[in-house]
């Protein structure tokens, strides 16, 4: 044990120079993510974009029957990265700051480089062969220091307990610059792996170019006089130099995108802009001078959320008779409602959205929710049969399992009503009154039967180790 304490006290400073990679180590359950990770966020709308914009590309790479999911962070900063060989996770900065569908697009065409190059898997051998290194340096040197203080003060000894130090410095210095270089290799490969991959699909790799010319101007000031072999990327200007002249290489450099799916990305910026801005900014960037749809959708949404109820559905029913079969609008102003404090008014526009979206889970969870904050039993069996159906598809959304307890409960299910408390409790990570919970629903099962089954599984379940 004190062996362990000292080693992971002496890796330090290696271990937080490759945070990024050891990302890779520990696979994200959604659980633990709302937890102790990132926030994640939820929109029907933007995720059904970004599963338009990577299935071209997950299937170019051979990656389609992988079922790759989207993630949304809940972070303002331009980024996008994969962690579990699962997931590609993206920052809502990176959907707001990308101007055009495909600027955003070539950077998912990137991260789909490294889930196809294997790259999460290499990093990980790379990372244990370090790791291993870094104990053998750190143990002969721990002994030369220890043989110099054994024996006493002398300048002889002294210089053997340096070289000990030594010995534990110069490994860790070359282990990191060799780790760095490999990682550098990557997102080269990345980088021209993603090019294929939109050329393959038809698409131009001119955005990717956009975006990282982008960085190199932003970070030229920043990374002026830097050790080029201490970053974890290429320098930005040779990394673009190099994407610059292979991607003119693409026939279809100079396409753009279609309007139609400019102005479904415009709209989805506009709505991340309302839900995660400050209002003064949403009016900054969408003035009333614009009359744009993304204009008027921001607009809308962030009158809404800052306590103009009347106004926004004035303006949310403008923009359903420009758009009347757009699932989105209807899911606005259900949603406006509810968080007013009026579900039984949110309903009929809740139907619509579910109907229009083709019964999508998260929309089914709000006509949930607003089912049973109504307060009318007729609804009860409705709410029951929706949430249940929309939990079947999002497993690991906790807001159906609360409203599925709520329907329960009021029905006077309560074995039902505590299974799904506790599930609604695992997956936010509160281990202990998920516990409890299924606990206590095991004792109104019948033994043996699949809801005592369920709890049995929450009850002997174990938290994921944080460290």
């Amino acid at each position: 044990m004190l062996l362990q304490i000292a080693l992971r006290k002496n890796a330090s400073a290696f271990t937080a120079l490759v945070t990024a990679a050891a990302l890779v180590l520990t696979p994200l359950s959604a659980a633990r993510a709302q937890a102790k990770g990132p926030p994640v966020l939820r929109d029907t709308e933007t995720e059904q974009l970004l599963r338009e914009y990577t299935r071209p590309i997950l299937r170019a790479a051979g990656l389609e029957k992988q079922n790759i999911q989207m993630v949304i962070i809940n972070d303002a900063s331009f980024n996008a990265f994969v962690a579990d060989g699962r997931r590609i996770f993206v920052n809502y900065g990176a959907i707001l700051q990308s101007d055009t569908p495909n600027q955003l697009i070539g950077v998912l065409a990137h991260e789909t480089g490294h889930l196809a190059g294997g790259h999460l898997a290499k990093l990980r051998e790379q990372l244990a062969t370090a790791q291993t290194q870094m104990i053998i340096a750190m143990l002969l040197g721990a002994g030369a220091i220890a043989a110099g203080a054994g024996r006493g003060n002398s300048a002889g000894n002294n210089g053997l307990a340096n070289a000990g130090a030594a010995a534990i410095a110069g490994p860790q210095e070359m282990i990191r610059r060799t780790l760095l270089s490999y990682q550098r290799q990557q997102e080269e490969n990345a980088d021209r792996a993603g090019v294929k991959f939109l050329t393959a699909t038809q698409q131009s790799p001119k955005g990717m170019y956009e975006t990282f010319k982008r960085f190199t101007s932003e970070s030229l000031f920043a990374a002026r006089g830097a050790d080029p072999y201490l970053q974890s990327h290429p320098m930005p200007a040779e990394r673009v130099a190099a994407l610059q002249e292979f991607a003119r290489t693409s026939p279809y450099w100079d396409k753009k995108d279609d309007p139609a799916l400019q102005l479904r990305h415009d709209m989805v910026r506009a709505k991340i802009s309302a839900f995660m801005e400050r209002p003064e900014t949403v009016y900054r960037r969408y003035p009333q001078t614009n009359d744009s749809l993304p204009a008027r959708y921001a607009r809308a949404i962030s009158t809404y959320l800052h306590g103009d109820l009347r106004s926004a559905l004035a303006q949310i029913d403008a923009l359903i008779q420009v758009q009347p079969n757009n699932p989105y609008f209807y899911e606005v102003r259900g949603q406006a409602l509810l968080e007013s404090g009026r579900p039984a008014e949110a309903i009929p526009a809740l139907r619509k959205a579910v109907q229009l979206s083709s019964n999508s889970p998260l929309i089914e969870m709000l006509l949930g929710q607003a089912l049973v904050g109504s307060d009318n039993k007729a609804y009860t069996d409705e709410a029951i049969r929706i949430l249940r159906a929309a939990v079947a598809r999002e497993p690991e959304a906790p807001l159906g399992y609360t409203q599925l307890a709520m329907a329960y409960g009021r029905k006077g299910d309560y074995a039902e009503a505590d299974l799904a408390s506790a599930q609604a409790a695992y997956l936010r990570g509160d281990n202990k009154t998920a516990r409890e919970l299924a606990t206590r629903a095991k004792t109104r099962f019948a033994v043996g039967t699949p809801g005592w089954v369920k709890a049995d599984d929450i009850v002997a379940a174990k938290p994921p180790r944080n460290n």
